[in-house]
């Protein structure tokens, strides 16, 4: 690491040692806050309260906090995703600390607040938002998505100012946002309020990996009309749940296509080109009738559609639309009651790193310096908000964080060993990127 060569090999080395010697001593406070996250379900809507947990720990690490209204209008901007809900009364918190001089330049952490949804709380071996430690393990919704990222992050910060105080010379920008998991425009309202750095680093669940990319992603609620009846009289009657199937394997062949055309080198982004299946369309909710004995009037569903890089979300939608059109034209019910389709939530666009960007080659030499090897460099099937930063901000932005398992489905967790191995590579980071910038 470059400030080696500044501070003497043998006395950074100690330190180095003390900084990691602070980071475990400190770790049961990191773990602690973990749980008092995990704590508030913070769901799509419900942010505030953990908002307000995450918001007391930075300001106890001298952070100046601003809380930053979302406006209405954001989901008028080009890249926004599709609100489902009002913005009335929900906010990013924004963390400041240190100022932009001559000295180093400025960063930005970002983590997303908001966690999906736990309804199969039945299928839990406990309470979802109850955090439960087993085997070295935190399990609760959202303590691996992604709220253990905020623990690395301060864990990183604590040891710091402990072991090394005035590392910090230059703007370190903290950004706790809301709808990351549905829309994105947490981000992108903080990124237009003008909450940017040099470069960013998101603190998402990457088992240590560097995170360079992520694919575009579309939602598309669907819904099919049918005839509702009694059940004595269903044969009769259309059930719109048995119209839909038809619709269903419609995108489900439209996905097969998609991730032929990127085996076989037609549209191959090759970027993803090591995965072998990057579009993935997941029917993530359906929904239909209220009694066992009627037939419903409605079938509604939602789907997430991942898609090639060469089409943007316009064109993906109008792929999904043209699908749909086809299967229904010799379908003799979907022929006179066309299924609907609009977009919700996601309108993600694709999003690659440049691996020689400075936030990379630093970030992989501080992992390096605390793990011994060097970290993986991934692009993954699905995105993060790591999108807005690298396409609508022009910041070199990279995803590093713990090991989790279970992300969004039943028994999520965290690995807390992994929360501590990745401050320790964050603290190097942080110090690395505000050397003293004629240090070389």
């Amino acid at each position: 690491m470059k400030w080696l060569i500044h501070r003497g090999m043998a006395s950074t080395l100690d330190s180095l040692k003390q900084l990691d010697i602070a980071i475990t001593a400190l770790s049961p406070r990191a773990f602690d806050l973990l749980e008092r996250l995990v704590v508030e379900p913070s769901t799509v809507g419900q942010e505030a309260g953990a908002q307000e947990v995450l918001a007391a720990a930075l300001h106890d690490a001298d952070f100046e906090i601003t809380r930053l209204m979302i406006p209405e209008s954001i989901g008028t901007d080009p890249a926004a995703g599709v609100p489902s809900r009002s913005y009335a009364g929900r906010y990013d918190v924004i963390g400041e600390r240190g100022d932009v001089g001559d000295v180093s330049g400025s960063l930005l952490l970002n983590g997303h607040i908001d966690v999906v949804p736990a309804e199969d709380a039945a299928a839990w071996s406990s309470p979802p938002f109850t955090p439960t430690l087993c085997d070295g393990w935190m399990v609760g919704r959202g303590a691996g998505d992604m709220k253990a990222g905020f623990a690395a992050g301060l864990l990183a910060i604590w040891a710091l100012d402990q072991v090394m105080p005035g590392w910090l010379t230059g703007k370190l920008t903290w950004v706790s946002v809301i709808e990351e998991e549905c829309t994105g425009n947490g981000t992108l309202a903080s990124g237009r309020a003008g909450y940017t750095a040099d470069a960013a680093l998101l603190l998402e669940p990457t088992n240590l990996e560097l995170l360079l990319g992520g694919i575009n992603i579309i939602w598309v609620s669907v819904e099919v009309d049918g005839l509702a009846g009694h059940a004595q009289a269903a044969q009769s009657s259309v059930n719109p749940i048995l119209a839909a199937l038809p619709v269903v394997e419609a995108l489900h062949t439209l996905e097969a296509e998609m991730n032929d055309q990127h085996v076989e080198g037609e549209t191959r982004d090759e970027a993803f080109a090591h995965i072998s299946h990057p579009y993935n369309v997941n029917i993530g909710t359906f929904h239909a009738g209220d009694w066992a004995s009627s037939v419903p009037a409605v079938a509604r569903f939602d789907v997430r559609v991942g898609h090639p890089g060469h089409w943007n979300s316009d064109e993906a939608f109008a792929q999904v639309r043209a699908a749909v059109a086809n299967v229904s034209e010799t379908d003799e019910w979907l022929a006179s009651h066309p299924p609907r389709l609009s977009l919700t939530g996601f309108r993600a666009q694709r999003h690659v790193q440049d691996e020689d960007a400075r936030i990379v080659t630093e970030l992989g030499a501080a992992h390096r310096s605390a793990h011994g090897a060097d970290p993986a460099r991934v692009t993954i099937a699905s995105t993060t908000d790591a999108r807005f930063y690298v396409n609508q901000f022009g910041m070199p932005t990279v995803a590093y964080g713990p090991r989790t398992r279970n992300m969004h489905g039943t028994d999520e967790a965290v690995e807390l060993a992994s929360i501590v191995d990745c401050a320790r590579t964050v603290a190097r980071f942080l110090l690395d990127w505000f050397r003293p910038r004629d240090v070389t």
